[in-house]
């Protein structure tokens, strides 16, 4: 599948290299053949438990050290590693590969979701449930981060994500391609299930609070909510893609 480089960090900017932690996400880095590696950083007695690939650079230290190479408190077993960013899938790409392949699986579209909890959440319940890939804006969302592929479990290794540069644009392309535009929001008169039907969906979630800009909601096919309880206003976003998520999955077509 075609990808197009990651923008590179302007000089005097801080480093573009992400360093990812912790086993799961180290792991899973170390298992996909599209990674460039940096230098890994491990304490002597978890390099026994590796296979290190070769010619990768190591750097041995005890926990303090590692434990000054990622965010405070941030669990990295014993394991950091320091990455290129992986490119970007060109969305076309992934439209043809839909047009051949013609699998109802679902892509999920993120309007403006800066967290990186929340992205990398999204990212593994996406993995999950089959979903063809995840689509943000290049701005106004998290790049690569050790916290976002801790949050992923081992997703971002596996899960296409496209960084377009214009959301709308994507969305229309999305909607050429076939696939069904389902917006989330609270207010919606239709149930999730209903609208989905026996659609090719694309599930698209606003930011937490703002919910999703008019130029994206009028993008939508149709908007849709999900079944919960009038004491709650409303779920987190990554809670509510996973569930969205998991009704796609489980349809008869």
């Amino acid at each position: 599948m075609g990808r197009r480089p990651h923008p590179k960090t302007p000089a005097g900017q801080k480093s573009p290299y992400p360093r990812l932690y912790g086993r799961h996400a180290v792991f899973a880095a170390l298992d996909n053949p599209h990674r460039v590696f940096r230098k890994l950083h491990v304490t002597h007695a978890t390099a026994k438990t590796i296979v290190i690939p070769r010619g990768l650079a190591v750097q041995y230290g005890d926990d303090a050290d590692l434990g000054r190479l990622v965010p405070s408190d941030a669990p990295h077993q014993g394991f950091v590693l320091e990455v290129e960013p992986l490119e970007s899938v060109w969305l076309g790409d992934v439209l043809a590969d839909a047009q051949r392949d013609k699998a109802n699986r679902p892509i999920i579209v993120l309007d403006q979701v800066t967290d990186p909890h929340n992205v990398g959440a999204i990212m593994r319940s996406a993995a999950a449930f089959n979903a063809r890939a995840l689509v943000t804006q290049d701005r106004h969302a998290p790049g690569e981060s050790g916290v976002l592929a801790r949050s992923a479990s081992g997703a971002l290794e596996i899960l296409p994500w496209c960084r377009v540069v214009n959301l709308a644009r994507a969305l229309d392309e999305i909607g050429d391609a076939g696939f069904w535009r389902i917006g989330l929001e609270g207010e919606a008169t239709v149930e999730l299930e209903a609208a989905l039907a026996k659609t090719q969906p694309c599930l698209v979630l606003g930011a937490e609070g703002e919910g999703m800009r008019a130029l994206t909601r009028e993008r939508c096919d149709q908007l849709a909510k999900l079944p919960i309880a009038a004491a709650m206003e409303s779920l987190n976003v990554s809670n509510a893609a996973a569930i969205a998520l998991y009704a796609a999955a489980r349809r008869e077509l």
